[in-house]
């Protein structure tokens, strides 16, 4: 870039102080202000010389972008909001509370011909594209196994909007997954969920067991737990996220007619001779190759600014793409609750997550 793009993060909590952290170390970046309606959260961002307001009038006017980092409710009307004032949107995922609400931010962005963007980061890791460009190894793809456990510390729970329905593992962490398995081979076309909330007691889940069937007929399942310890999960994994112990563990395995890999290391079982591909003929192992850890969200602000300047990028979550994740997100807690299985399109547009 040729000038660093003024940007302003909306929210300072969890993922928003990352946020803050990546723009602050950009040189794509000018941070212009962070917009935080609690005053001692402000008086703290103070403290390390950042430009801490109340709210977008407060932001200073020469503000081409924003970072919407709040809880998802908010998302809509900060949305408006921003795009109101002309700037380009980054929204943290999940992309909305439901679909009318995205539906509504995407017809926003369109009428003020500004970019709209949602913040599935994961795409912009290298293992990410490498494992996009692999798939195609193991021919047709015939099914896949996903495993995501981690145990949140309690206090985690203790933020009173993460105990809401709406906000459990589904809502928060299997958005992530969903995007990545878009990503990789298209999303899945029906899901059957199981959930339960028997270790944390809360009235969210805290465990769920899922089946899906993707649109070649191929099929999956997924395990999602905040509540069981296990090595097993994109941040232990990747070292993404430095509050989460790593570890070298795969916790998605795909197979197909050809073979099979295994994510994040990209290990490779195919082929060990020219013939047919069967159960006789051992297969033969590939190591997946090696990249240095990266902070994805730090990659991804990066891309937007890139993106802002020159308009082409083949990686960042674009608003279609959000919704559709958002649509299998929400499949999966309309699954649990009714307890049918749920095919996409019938989702109802107002459903957040939770029956009433």
């Amino acid at each position: 870039m040729t000038t660093p793009l003024p940007l302003c993060v909306i929210g300072a909590g969890s993922i928003g102080r990352r946020h803050i952290e990546v723009a602050v170390d950009s040189p794509a970046i000018t941070l212009t202000a962070v917009v935080e309606p609690h005053a001692e959260t402000r008086a703290k961002l103070a403290q390390q010389g950042l430009n801490a307001v109340a709210t977008l009038d407060e932001v200073p006017a020469e503000t081409r972008a924003c970072v919407i980092a709040t809880p998802t409710p908010d998302h809509l009307p900060s949305t408006l909001a921003a795009l109101g004032r002309g700037w380009a949107v980054l929204v943290e995922k999940p992309f909305a509370e439901s679909l009318d609400n995205a539906r509504a931010m995407m017809e926003a962005a369109d009428t003020a011909g500004l970019p709209l963007i949602v913040g599935h980061h994961r795409r912009c890791h290298p293992y990410v594209m490498a494992m996009r460009e692999a798939l195609p190894a193991i021919g047709q793809l015939v099914g896949l196994q996903g495993f995501w456990s981690v145990r949140k510390h309690n206090t985690y729970y203790d933020v009173p909007w993460r105990r809401l329905p709406g906000a459990g593992p589904l809502a928060s962490n299997l958005s992530h997954e969903i995007d990545l398995l878009g990503f990789f081979t298209g999303l899945p076309t029906e899901v059957t969920a199981l959930t339960s909330s028997a270790t944390r007691g809360l009235v969210i889940e805290d465990t769920a067991a899922l089946a899906f069937r993707f649109e070649n007929g191929a099929l999956g399942s997924f395990l999602m737990s905040d509540a069981g310890a296990s090595p097993w999960s994109f941040e232990a994994t990747s070292a993404e996220n430095p509050e989460i112990a790593g570890s070298d563990q795969d916790y998605l395995r795909f197979t197909g007619t050809l073979g099979a890999l295994a994510f994040p290391s990209l290990t490779l079982w195919g082929a060990s001779d020219p013939g047919e591909v069967e159960w006789s003929k051992p297969l033969k192992r590939t190591p997946g190759p090696h990249f240095d850890r990266i902070d994805p969200i730090r990659a991804q602000i990066d891309r937007f600014a890139a993106f802002l300047e020159t308009g082409s990028d083949d990686v960042l979550c674009r608003p279609a793409d959000g919704l559709a994740a958002l649509e299998m997100t929400l499949a999966t807690a309309l699954s649990g609750k009714t307890h049918r299985p749920v095919k996409r399109g019938e989702v109802p547009g107002d459903f957040t997550g939770v029956l009433t």
